[in-house]
């Protein structure tokens, strides 16, 4: 698969202000700062499509981003973090709500990925949300992120490890080693129609 554009097209608060694609749509996932806004950036090689931080909790509305490529189009729905973010507990509750409401009534969501930092594996708040999903018969995959940051021996631990308690694929990825980015590619092509 080859990316050919990919755009911004909105970002909304919650499930009913978002509007509605025809197109395959994939729910990013993880927790703040795990790195869902470079991975965007980096699948469609453009370092200024969605906004990154290295302040945890900046992504405060699902923003939604249109992919084209020429095995047909998809869109990726950058969902806010969970976990630690500097805004007061109601806020937080908020956010939760909203991100369950448009994970079980989002009608064209193919899969979440979920974004685990390699450095730490799996941590309270991702099994938590890993729970959940398989509670609520969510399709999803793991995204082992930040990969160029720990030894390829460490990855190989972190992906068996995940992989062992999602009963599900984990795909190493790093916005600094290429070499990952065509197992995604073919991820999404795989589930595009």
């Amino acid at each position: 698969m080859k990316i050919k554009q990919a755009k911004f097209i909105t970002s909304s608060p919650s499930l009913k202000s978002a509007p509605t694609f025809n197109e395959a749509e994939f729910a990013l996932l993880g927790r703040s700062n795990a790195g869902k806004s470079s991975f965007i950036n980096f699948l469609v090689n453009n370092l200024k499509l969605a906004k990154t931080s290295n302040t945890p909790g900046k992504t405060r509305l699902i923003n939604h981003f249109e992919v084209i490529s020429d095995k047909g189009n998809f869109i990726i729905a950058d969902l806010p973090g969970y976990g630690y973010a500097k805004v007061s507990k109601t806020m937080q509750n908020e956010w939760q709500k909203n991100l369950e409401e448009y994970l079980l009534k989002r009608e064209n969501l193919k899969y979440c990925l979920i974004f685990i930092d390699s450095r730490h594996g799996l941590l309270d708040n991702d099994i938590k949300m890993i729970d959940w999903l398989i509670i609520n018969k969510i399709p999803f995959i793991n995204v082992l992120a930040k990969c160029d940051l720990v030894k390829q021996g460490e990855i190989s631990k972190r992906i068996k490890e995940t992989e062992g308690f999602t009963k599900t694929m984990c795909i190493p990825f790093s916005t600094k080693k290429s070499l990952y980015k065509d197992k995604i590619l073919d991820f999404f092509e795989c589930n595009i129609n």
